[in-house]
């Protein structure tokens, strides 16, 4: 198994447009480090190939890993899957977005015994759950799925999700029509997707971490800590003194 998610492609979006939150959220710092630097840090730990799409590579260009700018002038996370399965060396890829700070590795662990036939996560339950037997009796794999995704009350998280290069084409076809919800491609009835239930992601992540994303400065004073949200504070400062500044000059 760990061989395997080493051939899998970790992937930080980074494309999203800001407008709910004053500063770069991937540059908010969580206990101590920006959220990027954590997150690139348990990336990179887990996969071989790891790589950040965004359409302001200078930005990130300090952070010393590849770039990907979108292949389509669509807005939307969904162009940012398209793009990173459309270069990854490998055939399925991690994908988590920046404002994520709380990424759980043992979760993305167990969420890729389900991205190959071949792989299971080592136990007998597992195993289990994973062979079925044909006419002759002979034990044979489930077939592997296009998508791994997990669901938290009732809702898909498709950023933090794995996905195939099998649906590549379908991707593009769903893109191409003009659509951009990632949640309703995830309905096109010929992707084979994999549901992580909330009591599985419990099991591993108990308070569901995993998936709290900061979009509003709301969203910092609420899930960090007292030192992180003065950095905070003090960083919305700095930005208006230098708007008000511009603004007279």
């Amino acid at each position: 198994m760990n061989n395997f998610i080493q051939n899998c492609t970790g992937v930080i979006l980074a494309g999203g447009e800001n407008k709910r939150m004053p500063v770069l959220k991937g540059f908010i710092q969580v206990e101590g480090r920006k959220i990027v630097d954590r997150n690139l840090n348990i990336l990179k730990k887990l996969f071989r190939e790891v790589f950040i799409v965004t359409n302001q590579p200078e930005l990130y260009a300090h952070l010393g890993v590849p770039m990907l700018g979108d292949v389509y002038d669509t807005r939307g996370p969904i162009t940012g899957v398209f793009t990173a399965l459309l270069n990854s060396s490998n055939q399925w890829i991690f994908v988590s977005a920046c404002d994520m700070p709380f990424l759980n590795s043992g979760l993305i662990r167990y969420m890729a015994s389900f991205c190959h036939p071949e792989h299971v996560s080592g136990s007998e339950q597992e195993m289990l759950k994973r062979v079925q037997h044909d006419k002759s009796g002979t034990i044979s794999r489930l077939p592997a799925y296009d998508v791994v995704v997990p669901i938290l009350n009732n809702k898909a998280e498709p950023l933090f999700a794995f996905y195939s290069q099998k649906t590549l084409t379908s991707l593009e076809q769903f893109i191409m029509t003009g659509k951009k919800g990632i949640k309703d491609f995830l309905l096109n009835r010929n992707n084979r997707v994999k549901y992580i239930t909330s009591e599985e992601i419990i099991s591993i992540d108990p308070e569901a971490r995993s998936f709290i994303n900061l979009n509003t400065p709301e969203d910092v004073g609420y899930y960090l800590d007292s030192e992180d949200r003065l950095r905070f504070e003090k960083k919305l400062l700095r930005r208006r003194q230098c708007s008000d500044l511009e603004r007279r000059s």
